[in-house]
């Protein structure tokens, strides 16, 4: 009878006396469990076919029928543009804002992993109520019993306010959440707006005010890793340029009063007509009232769409206990207040501009505001408005992909679309081929933050020893402080079992430090400075499990280890790529991290991931036309 039982276990280590048949919720195999199914291993071996029916899901999701209408149309907030677009459903941001698509891939896993197989009952052990409320669903559809372990969740360090904000209702969250932006942001409001009333260049960009160079800003002139030396070399041909920054937080501008400061100074000694404004440089009461009258047409739609996901179900199993949260405050709450917040200060901004644009080019992450700003910009009478995917393109990094039937745009309110997506190499161009991208509609241009790669002196393809002054790992912190917590806990727990002498070099990411002390097991050293000279000083780098950085390593024939994370999709840039290592549990973690330094290094890939010259031909003459 025991073998007629479906055990899945969602918790740390493996169980102790498992029952009928393991299912790994979260491991991928665990060396006391042979027998075990992981589904997290099950989702990388069948991965085509399950990031398509996820996506197919979402597109059908958008075409449900509510009142009448497609959802996509019945969420219209402007003429021609649907709020649809800026949901958090609607974008599939899984590593960050959405992490519980990754449940929803695995109980499409799971489901397809017990096709054609009947059980006497279903146990779960985990903290995860909707998870449970899930699995209860699809056992009932299987007509079995369902039993759920729950075991106590982890203590997670929230403030007293935070957890109260947590239980407060949507709209109150809402009201809070815009008040508190409000607060924060307000001393940006007017910072640049002379100037950008007054631009008269007839190109923009559209960036993060991030990732700035601390050299460049102190001596008040804008220069960021995003672009390089991109707007000099606009400058010198006498390009004016509208720069349209979106401030975020971090150590160079720690509050909207520098950043404000930071606008002025970058104006006051810009040349050739370089304008710069920030979005929040917008903000006024006009803006506010138009938030609140599209929030509330929001909170009225809500009870159209408030059981469509109950009815839409995921295959076999109604997913809607995951979404369940971010259902309700993409129309009540604290995402509705934000996103609409955005594409109002985006329509301030776009409105205001005194000169028809004849180019734009923005960041491209596909995050719910570009959605705004790609209709805006269209309904404003601009002309070419370039997405430029400024990293690497990772595969389960859903935000970049969508169902091919998205890309039809034969009815209104479809997906908005730039006129070009400027790809920084090859391996990005491909990328968006495999998922069904309009092929004429991309083009390539030089890798702007990876030009350094260019000059860079790559490790030479002779095996390196480094038994003489000791095996030096050049850590690579990650954007998430999750992330980096579970990177940092593992290489804590190998470390005793690394050579000794073994020196741990650690570069936080500029938006997440860390703090030594919360990992005291480890001998560390922290440090700052280019990512090009750390690695050229290394012998090993070690990764997150999503940093881009992974591929400047690579890219400089350095061997690289990164976290293969239990919790999430494997979103490594070096997916698929051949000498890439990855590791899982602490032994594992140890003996790549040596033996990948024994090993013949993989040929020079630099070319096939981006184009790299300095003298950026591509760029300017897709700017030129």
């Amino acid at each position: 009878m025991k073998d007629n039982v479906l055990y899945i276990w969602d918790a740390e280590g493996a169980p102790q006396q498992p029952i009928g048949r393991l299912v790994l919720w979260r491991s991928y195999g665990e060396d006391s469990c042979p027998e075990a199914i992981s589904i997290p291993q099950w989702i990388e071996e069948n991965a085509d076919s399950l990031r398509a029916r996820y996506l197919a899901w979402v597109y059908e999701l958008g075409q449900v029928k509510v009142q009448g209408r497609r959802l996509v149309d019945f969420l219209d907030i402007r003429p021609g543009f649907s709020y649809w677009w800026m949901a958090p459903i609607a974008e599939k941001c899984n590593f960050s804002k959405s992490p519980h698509i990754t449940d929803a891939v695995r109980l499409m896993a799971l489901g397809d992993w017990a096709a054609g197989t009947s059980f006497s009952e279903i146990v779960l052990v985990s903290e995860n109520r909707s998870l449970s409320k899930c699995l209860a669903s699809w056992a009932s559809h299987k007509g079995c019993k369902f039993r759920w372990k729950k075991i106590p969740p982890k203590r997670t360090q929230h403030s007293l306010s935070k957890n109260i904000f947590k239980w407060l209702p949507n709209p109150v969250q809402g009201i809070l959440s815009l008040t508190r932006y409000l607060f924060q942001r307000w001393p940006l409001k007017g910072a640049g707006l002379s100037e950008w009333l007054g631009a008269k260049g007839e190109m923009t960009f559209i960036s993060y005010l991030f990732n700035l160079d601390p050299v460049g800003l102190a001596e008040g002139r804008y220069k960021s890793s995003y672009w390089a030396h991109l707007p000099d070399k606009l400058s010198e041909d006498g390009q004016a340029v509208n720069w349209l920054h979106l401030y975020v937080i971090d150590k160079n501008l720690p509050s909207a009063r520098f950043a404000g400061a930071a606008i002025r100074s970058f104006n006051g000694k810009s040349e050739n007509g370089q304008v710069h404004a920030t979005l929040d440089s917008f903000l006024g009461l006009g803006v506010v009232l138009h938030v609140i009258l599209d929030w509330l047409r929001l909170c009225l739609k809500w009870p159209g769409v408030r059981g469509l996901l109950s009815s839409t179900p995921l295959g076999e199993c109604d997913v809607s206990p995951l979404f369940e949260q971010e259902w309700r405050a993409s129309f009540l709450g604290t995402t509705a207040v934000l996103s609409t917040l955005y594409h109002n200060m985006i329509e301030a901004a776009i409105n205001s501009l005194p000169v028809r644009q004849r180019c734009g080019v923005y960041l491209q992450e596909n995050q719910g505001w570009e959605s705004s700003l790609l209709q805006i910009w269209g309904v404003t009478g601009n002309a070419s408005l370039i997405g430029v995917p400024h990293s690497t393109v990772r595969y389960w990094d859903l935000r970049y992909f969508f169902d091919p039937r998205s890309y039809s745009r034969k009815l209104t309110n479809e997906l908005p679309m730039p006129y070009r997506v400027a790809c920084n190499g090859d391996a990005a161009i491909g990328a968006y081929k495999r998922g069904g991208y309009p092929v004429h509609e991309l083009v390539k241009v030089e890798a702007l933050r990876y030009l350094y790669l260019a000059e860079a002196k790559p490790r030479s393809v002779q095996t390196h020893g480094f038994m003489t002054s000791g095996l030096r790992v050049l850590v690579m912190g990650d954007y998430l402080h999750s992330n980096t917590h579970l990177q940092m806990r593992l290489l804590e727990k190998a470390f005793p079992l690394l050579p000794i002498g073994t020196r741990i070099i650690v570069k936080p990411h500029p938006n997440c430090p860390i703090n030594p002390e919360d990992y005291p097991e480890l001998s560390m050293e922290l440090v700052e400075g280019s990512l090009g000279e750390l690695l050229a000083e290394c012998d090993v780098a070690y990764s997150s499990a999503t940093t881009s950085a992974a591929v400047d390593a690579y890219c400089m024939l350095k061997p690289v280890v990164s976290v293969l994370d239990p919790y999430g999709l494997n979103l490594s840039p070096l997916r698929g790529c051949a000498g890439a290592f990855f590791a899982s549990t602490p032994d594992e973690l140890a003996s790549k991290l040596v033996s990948a330094t024994k090993l013949p290094v993989h040929s020079s890939i630099r070319n096939e991931f981006f184009s790299l010259d300095p003298q950026l031909p591509r760029w300017k003459t897709l700017l030129c036309n």
